[in-house]
């Protein structure tokens, strides 16, 4: 993590936004998972996103400013199905948000997290060849649909902008409505 941070850091000189977008979803039954996949889930969903965001937050604390944006998801506040891993990793995600955010806050570090709903991406492809669940998952979505990558540039931008500069330990939800269903 610290090699990370430092050729990020070396390229610009400082990093004023800190996006953690990388994570793994492993889709399977909890009483099959393996111990190889929990940790697998555990170092890209967790450790890394840590790690990096302390290297970066140093030099942030030092400058007394940072904005950090965490992609949590909406598992981060639900138990999710067939991605028991998963969900445990968000949800510590989640409190690694907050836990950053009432720690840099002093600093003028904002830290808060966007959780998406069900999206269309690479790390759902799986999920979404269970047909019945991909079915009943989106009834369960008012706006109809999952989600696209384009459907979270928006918030990231608020978070990242000045307009949410009072916004902190937030975990702001991108879910088409899912969970007021």
């Amino acid at each position: 993590m610290g090699a990370a941070a430092g050729e990020a850091l070396s390229v610009s000189g400082k990093v004023d936004i800190l996006v953690n977008n990388a994570g793994v979803t492993l889709v399977e039954a909890a009483e099959e998972y393996s111990f190889k996949d929990f940790d697998a889930t555990m170092n890209i969903n967790v450790k890394s996103l840590f790690f990096l965001t302390r290297e970066i937050g140093r030099s942030m604390i030092q400058r007394r400013y940072g904005k950090i944006i965490n992609i949590c998801s909406v598992q981060s506040m639900k138990g999710g199905n067939l991605v028991s891993a998963y969900a445990a990793s968000k949800h510590a995600v989640a409190g690694i948000t907050r836990a950053f955010a009432n720690e840099w806050g002093k600093y003028g570090i904002t830290v808060n997290g966007i959780a998406p709903g069900y999206m269309v991406t690479d790390n759902t492809k799986l999920l979404r060849t269970k047909t019945d669940l991909v079915k009943a998952l989106t009834a369960q979505i008012p706006l109809g649909r999952w989600g696209s990558p384009e459907d979270l540039m928006g918030p990231v931008v608020f978070l990242a902008s000045d307009a949410s500069a009072y916004v902190n330990g937030h975990l702001l939800v991108v879910d088409g409505g899912y969970m007021n269903n």
